[in-house]
């Protein structure tokens, strides 16, 4: 004697469906959307933060900056106006990690160039030999996107500011007041001018979890 009737079958395949459409659409419901931290001063290594802030422990922000691109052209905070970017600290002589940093820069500006809200933004730390002129050799050698990355220039104490007070993303030197240790920290900052994430920028697998990362900050509500 047959168990079920084909129409009982039917309808127990279907009840079954419609149980676990039902299950996995309250489970996207439920599920938490994925939050970035927001690194504050306190929360980052010492060593890269300058005294003067290193007791901040909320609303830290990126200051205001005058710089000029590889192009001459001067690049404000305003150009990054409600844009998430991806900021870094090289100098176009360093034969160590700015190699290794760069290309994968331009990686990140090769995989996410339908994002029209997503930038990068290089600041050399030696200004002094890093001219415009020498930004745009380096810019063209490494097909630099101008409308995508900017390499910048200015001054040397506004640059150092940046990197110690702002970014938290290089270390100080003993010999030299305005001088710094550049590392291979990329720094993702969201529409707030709040820092979300640090990367190794020489290591494949971080720039994998920056983008990834980048993803999820577009998501964020």
């Amino acid at each position: 004697m047959k168990l079920f009737r084909k129409k009982d079958f039917v309808a127990l395949v279907f009840i079954s469906l419609f149980s676990m459409g039902t299950i996995a659409l309250f489970y996207q419901i439920l599920k938490p959307n994925e939050v970035l931290p927001i690194y504050q001063p306190n929360l980052v290594n010492e060593k890269l933060v300058d005294s003067t802030v290193s007791y901040i422990s909320k609303y830290h922000t990126i200051a205001d900056f005058n710089l000029v691109n590889q192009n001459g052209e001067k690049i404000t905070e305003k150009d990054y106006e409600n844009k998430i970017y991806v900021a870094d600290f090289f100098f176009t002589t360093c034969q160590d990690i700015c190699p290794i940093m760069t290309k994968n820069m331009y990686e990140i500006q090769e995989k996410l160039r339908e994002y029209n809200d997503v930038l990068l933004l290089s600041h050399t730390v030696m200004p002094e030999i890093d001219t415009i002129n020498q930004l745009k050799k380096y810019s063209i050698e490494n097909n630099v996107d101008d409308k995508i990355w900017n390499l910048v220039t200015g001054d040397k104490e506004q640059i150092y500011n940046l990197a110690r007070k702002s970014y938290l993303a290089a270390e100080d030197t003993e010999f030299s007041k305005y001088d710094l240790i550049h590392t291979e920290n990329f720094v993702l900052i969201d529409k707030k001018r709040q820092i979300r994430g640090y990367y190794d920028g020489t290591k494949k697998s971080e720039i994998e979890r920056l983008i990834s990362e980048i993803k999820i900050l577009k998501n964020e509500k």
